[in-house]
């Protein structure tokens, strides 16, 4: 399993736009992919799990991952979430 943790820099939090295409970038993998905040978490693969959370702006979200693939979805993600986030 890889994990690693992310501080929201966008203005916005995790709004529909990014979390939409957070959640096309996770679906490209095989592995299983959670985000968390604080003690929620949710399926990085489905939107409302992701919007579900509310991040907002100078949150931590952490990363999980685990499967096949685990190792070039967290540089995916990672990269992404500088990025984007």
């Amino acid at each position: 399993m890889k994990q690693f943790e992310y501080k929201i820099t966008d203005s916005l939090g995790i709004h529909a736009r990014p979390a939409g295409l957070l959640v096309k970038t996770a679906s490209a993998f095989s592995s299983a992919i959670t985000i968390e905040k604080g003690d929620k978490n949710g399926d990085c693969k489905r939107i409302f799990a992701v919007m579900g959370l509310g991040v907002k702006c100078g949150d931590t979200v952490t990363f999980k991952i685990e499967g096949a693939d685990e190792n070039e979805a967290k540089n995916v993600l990672e990269k992404f979430m500088e990025e984007n986030l």
